[in-house]
């Protein structure tokens, strides 16, 4: 008796085969990759970050880098970008709201110092301590610290006229000029929270200066 042969189980229409995935799936993610990048670069810097130390932080081989970021110029700028779009994020609302002059710069200070002092070893402003640094021979990175530093001047400088209308400053007080001494507070400060200068004596120069700026009454 001749057996006959066993055909394959036919797939049931209502069950269809799921289609094949095509490619591999990316292996890493874009603002995870990027914010290793800016803590490595906040750390070290530029020229003391190699490639290798990128591909380690980040998890992902030079080809990847370069595939998703671009060499380690475009890769800097782009953290520095970044840190520049938290940096505002955090300080926004404080510009914004409608506060007591000394209260808006005690918070505007204390924000500072939370972002200055971050990490497992306080770190500065990626501005002053690390893009001022590559400014001098790149002017692209120049043009963004320079606005940087404008924006800043701005958006004091707009705190310090609402308080002169109120009648928190005296009618001969320049917001141009406290605008300056604020930001200028602000570099200050990074640069000693880099150097590991206690809280305590950060939080010091930031209340002499507005005592400075707007008065001890």
């Amino acid at each position: 008796m001749v057996q006959k042969s066993k055909k394959p189980p036919v797939t049931p229409i209502d069950s269809p085969v799921p289609p094949k995935r095509r490619g591999r799936p990316r292996a890493y993610q874009p603002d995870v990759a990027l914010a290793k990048a800016l803590d490595l670069f906040r750390r070290d810097g530029f020229a003391a970050t190699s490639l290798d130390d990128l591909s380690a932080a980040t998890g992902m081989n030079r080809p990847s880098l370069y595939g998703a970021f671009g060499d380690k110029r475009e890769l800097f700028i782009k953290s520095y970008r970044r840190y520049r779009e938290d940096a505002r994020a955090a300080m926004i609302d404080i510009f914004r709201d409608e506060l007591p002059i000394r209260k808006r710069l005690d918070r505007i200070y204390a924000v500072a110092l939370d972002i200055y002092l971050s990490g497992e070893s306080p770190r500065g402003c990626f501005t002053v301590m690390t893009a001022a640094s590559e400014a001098v021979a790149d002017p692209d990175i120049r043009a963004m610290v320079l606005e940087g530093f404008v924006e800043l001047d701005k958006a004091f400088a707009a705190c310090f006229r609402l308080a002169k209308e109120k009648g928190e400053l005296p009618e001969n007080a320049d917001p141009a000029v406290l605008a300056q001494i604020a930001s200028a507070t602000i570099h200050t400060i990074a640069i000693r929270a880099r150097a590991r200068v206690p809280r305590k004596e950060l939080e010091a120069i930031c209340k002499g200066a507005i005592d400075l700026m707007i008065g001890t009454k």
